[in-house]
């Protein structure tokens, strides 16, 4: 395999896993807030739910 190949092969396997990354995490925050935490799912896009989970961390 030529070394202009290999570098485009392991930057799309690198992309793949941070679109699947960025995938698990929107599914996951919206599993957990609209199953576990009882709310709409939609709703944890909104902004004042991430300004209240970040004012825990302060």
């Amino acid at each position: 395999m030529s070394s202009t190949r290999y570098i485009i092969v392991t930057l799309l396997k690198v992309l793949v896993v941070i679109a699947l990354v960025i995938i698990l995490f929107v599914a996951g925050t919206m599993i957990g807030y609209g199953v576990i935490g009882g709310g709409h799912a939609k709703d944890v896009f909104k902004e004042e739910i991430w300004t209240h989970i970040l004012d825990f961390f302060k």
